[in-house]
């Protein structure tokens, strides 16, 4: 699945850094994080013999959505601070008007 979500209320969605990160030394690779997310941002795949969960498409992430977050038992996966991501919306709003 590649990037559908080109672009975020007209900013382009590349630019903006909102995506989920796995903190391996949490994630007990349980896969609820990809089997929540319905929009491909998750890939499971093998390695050492271990299922485990990696962002394969950040950019199909919704802006401001944690959902997968909170699926996580171990608290393994973090999203950028909002107030930050909102700044840098609102900046490349303005420089692309």
């Amino acid at each position: 699945m590649s990037n559908e979500y080109e672009e975020y209320h007209g900013a382009n969605r590349d630019k903006i850094p909102w995506h989920p990160t796995i903190e391996y030394n949490k994630c007990v690779s349980c896969g609820s994080c990809a089997e929540y997310c319905t929009l491909g941002v998750y890939e499971v795949i093998e390695e050492h013999g271990k299922k485990k969960p990696v962002v394969k498409y950040p950019n199909n992430c919704v802006v401001f959505c944690t959902g997968c977050q909170e699926q996580c038992p171990v608290e393994a996966i973090t999203f950028p601070s909002k107030q930050n991501t909102r700044e840098i919306i609102k900046k490349l709003e303005k420089a692309e008007k």
